[in-house]
């Protein structure tokens, strides 16, 4: 099995900009990364791409990095649609839960006039810090499954 790490990390002070990429940030416990215009007190306080599915925009002839779909963590080794709501990844000692699944895109962003397509949408998927602390570009991701009780 493939270790499933960190690509990149990408923040910005600004919504509806590229993010920047970052070798470290630190993650706050209810809130999100610190200094990340996302973070907040709600449910999408991270968001996460596979770079596989940058890969797939660049095979299309975009000239795209990691963070430019706004994601604030580029993953890879998972198909982040295989995930459920309430999963979590675990992080050295941070712990995400997985909030939702994919968005709706109210505005066609620069990259949907550029390609006629954008995969955020589809297949980026949301998160809230569980467990804050410090992670860093090349740490691997667990993923713990929710374990679903019979009622």
């Amino acid at each position: 099995m493939n270790k499933i790490k960190i690509i990149s990390l990408n923040i910005s002070k600004k919504k509806g900009i590229p993010k920047t990429q970052v070798n470290s940030v630190i993650l706050i416990e209810n809130w999100g990364i610190e200094g990340d215009i996302h973070s907040g007190n709600w449910h999408r306080q991270i968001s996460l791409l596979a770079i596989e599915s940058i890969d797939k925009m660049r095979q299309l002839g975009l000239n795209v990095r990691p963070g430019a779909f706004a994601e604030n963590i580029t993953i890879e080794g998972i198909n982040l649609l295989d995930l459920k709501i309430g999963d979590r990844l675990i992080i050295g000692n941070a712990v995400l839960e997985v909030t939702q699944i994919g968005k709706e895109c109210h505005s066609k962003c620069a990259i949907y006039y550029q390609a006629g397509d954008c995969v955020m949408p589809r297949e980026g998927i949301f998160a809230r810090v569980i467990s804050g602390g410090k992670i860093n570009v090349g740490d691997e991701v667990i993923v713990e499954k929710l374990i679903p009780i019979d009622v």
